[in-house]
């Protein structure tokens, strides 16, 4: 009778989780397909649906949605950031798990520590070293501060290399490779899963990014921004009343490419998170 209770206990409260989390998301789908642009409260459903706020999206811009530059710029970024993030990443876990030399165990304490301290705190300096650097306002800036720190998290990535066998590599090297092939043709290809998992969150950060994205692009010309920064102000005061479905879908829109890419990916994903808590 317990475990019954129980049971029926934990499904009920995961059900009230999954509709607490999943109600706000449709509402902003069915609210994308809404003739009315404001916010409209009455109704949970729209009276009239219509396609027109995808077509202003990327058929018809005005001086306030300009979205088709801000995807192209926010996928450009990540894109950049997910290539140059990953090599960091992958590079200092190989360091860290296969090499051995003088201070490696202080090194690796020292970033686990440095990674802790959130970086928001740091965003002031790194504004003002970027502006004196005449990277504000540049999309090449964006994708230097996203990437400059992205080393420091290669813990769980060392430990997936932990679980690599040292035969391989000793093998390796008594036939005379080089680190570097056996970087390459060794550990990079035992290391898929990791890899896929490094590559997505390396992708998140700038896609869905709002607060370095807005201290960096300050300029205030709208074709620079990225997504996050654009649909933000499409909520202004003055604003919101006309563009707010129109807000809601390119809201859905920009979930779309990170959805698909966690479904096709999620096999290599988990397998990613779970091989990296073995070790490290």
């Amino acid at each position: 009778m317990k475990k019954t209770v129980g049971f029926v206990v934990r499904h009920l409260v995961l059900t009230l989780l999954v509709v607490i989390w999943l109600v706000p998301i449709l509402w902003l789908v069915v609210t994308s397909f809404s003739a009315y642009k404001g916010i409209n409260t009455a109704h949970f459903f729209p009276e009239k649906w219509s396609l027109d706020n995808y077509k202003v999206l990327f058929l018809q811009p005005d001086s306030v949605v300009q979205y088709g530059a801000w995807f192209k710029n926010t996928l450009l970024i990540a894109i950049f950031t997910c290539i140059v993030s990953t090599s960091f990443v992958l590079m200092v876990s190989y360091t860290m798990s296969c090499l051995r030399f003088k201070g490696r165990k202080g090194l690796m304490s020292f970033g686990i520590v440095l990674n802790m301290f959130p970086g928001v705190l740091s965003m002031i300096a790194v504004y003002f070293v970027m502006k004196s650097l005449g990277l504000t306002n540049s999309h090449l800036g964006m994708i230097i501060v996203y990437s400059a720190g992205s080393g420091l998290g290669y813990l769980i990535t060392k430990g997936f290399m932990d679980t690599i066998s040292t035969s391989l590599r000793e093998a390796a090297w008594l036939e005379g490779a080089s680190e570097a092939t056996i970087f390459f043709r060794i550990i990079i290809p035992l290391s898929q899963p990791i890899i896929v998992y490094t590559i997505i969150n390396s992708f998140l950060v700038p896609w869905g990014d709002f607060v370095l994205a807005k201290l960096m692009l300050n300029s205030g010309i709208a074709t620079d921004w990225t997504i996050a920064i654009g649909l933000f102000n499409m909520l202004g005061k003055s604003l919101i009343n006309k563009y707010f479905s129109i807000f809601c879908a390119g809201g859905v829109i920009v979930s779309i490419p990170i959805s698909a890419l966690f479904v096709l990916m999620q096999k290599f994903y988990v397998e990613g998170v779970t091989g990296g808590s073995v070790k490290g």
